[in-house]
């Protein structure tokens, strides 16, 4: 496993971090918590040293798996966890009042609730679940940030963006209050080259990519037939023709592979390891087997310029959310 610098935190975190939304078992269906345990042990024991959680994943129970593997390993694992919008509104409205989101208790009383479900003292890094630019200026969340970090309740603070918007970070990046950002990057969305990432490495802001194999789509195990169980929300993010139009777009990538990456899920991730901004990604992890796989493409291994700007030909920009 390969280390970066996770911005102005002075923390080195695992280019592969575990992403740990689908383990809390809500929305993503199938999840056994056995082996959830197990994945997460073999994380560790891979070199991993980064976790990004939610109080939302699960209702708790995310946290609650990672408080379990806290407790029994030794390593110096960094959690990452987040703060849902009391306004239940995802993402953020444009035109919605921050304290309708999160009020100074409210943030508070989130930021209790994780700390006693990941059973620690400090969280490494707390996050808002979702974001508008416009609040930056807001005097009340920031306040109750800032009590967080003097309590020691809280090292950083940082938000995710919402999906699709990697621009509306860039105000409240500007402000100096931001340590990290979370954003969607993969083959298909490629749009925070743009402005955020160029920013972030201006600014020395940590960058976190999350949803790396595009829900699933980017490791080609999505069909024109696909089914999941009742609940799973991917039932609604492949909806109606798009799983045709996924694997049509996929189809084409395989061409591409070969001996830079042998695997759709392999190129994914190296392409979002490609871009110097980018600290660490978090794709999704159930099993000890998809553990083993994304791990391994921590090696120190850089897919070619030509690759790369081959890939920059695949963008495909839309919000199936």
């Amino acid at each position: 496993m390969k280390y970066r610098k996770f911005g102005r935190t002075g923390i080195n975190v695992s280019e592969i971090g575990y992403g740990a939304w689908g383990i809390g078992g809500v929305m993503w269906q199938g999840s056994d918590d056995e082996e959830s345990k197990r994945a997460l042990h073999k994380a560790v024991d891979l070199g991993m040293n980064f976790i990004d959680t939610a109080l939302a994943y699960g209702r708790g129970h995310s946290e609650q798996l990672i408080n379990n593997l806290l407790r029994e390993r030794n390593e110096r694992i960094y959690v990452a966890t987040k703060i849902p919008p009391k306004s239940g509104e995802w993402p953020a409205r444009k035109g919605s009042k921050v304290t309708d989101a999160f009020p100074y208790n409210y943030i508070i009383r989130c930021t209790e609730k994780s700390l006693r479900n990941l059973g620690v003292d400090t969280i490494d890094i707390q996050q808002f679940h979702v974001w508008d630019d416009e609040w930056t200026g807001e005097s009340e969340w920031w306040d109750a940030i800032s009590a967080l970090k003097e309590q020691g309740k809280i090292r950083f603070f940082g938000i995710s963006i919402n999906d699709h918007e990697p621009e509306n970070a860039l105000k409240l990046g500007a402000s100096g209050k931001l340590d990290t950002v979370q954003v969607i990057y993969n083959i298909f969305d490629q749009s925070p080259e743009r402005e955020l990432f160029p920013f972030c490495q201006k600014n020395n802001i940590g960058v976190i990519v999350r949803v790396p194999f595009d829900e699933g789509s980017l490791t080609g195990s999505i069909t024109v037939d696909s089914a999941f169980p009742p609940g799973d929300f991917r039932n609604r993010y492949f909806q109606g023709e798009r799983r045709k139009e996924v694997v049509a777009r996929v189809n084409k990538l395989k061409s591409l592979l070969g001996t830079e990456a042998e695997t759709l899920a392999e190129l994914a991730l190296r392409f979002a390891l490609s871009h110097p901004s980018v600290s660490t990604v978090i794709p999704g992890m159930r099993t000890v087997r998809n553990v083993e796989a994304n791990c391994g493409t921590s090696d120190g291994r850089h897919l070619s310029d030509r690759l790369i700007a081959e890939l920059g030909n695949h963008r495909w920009e839309r919000n199936f959310y």
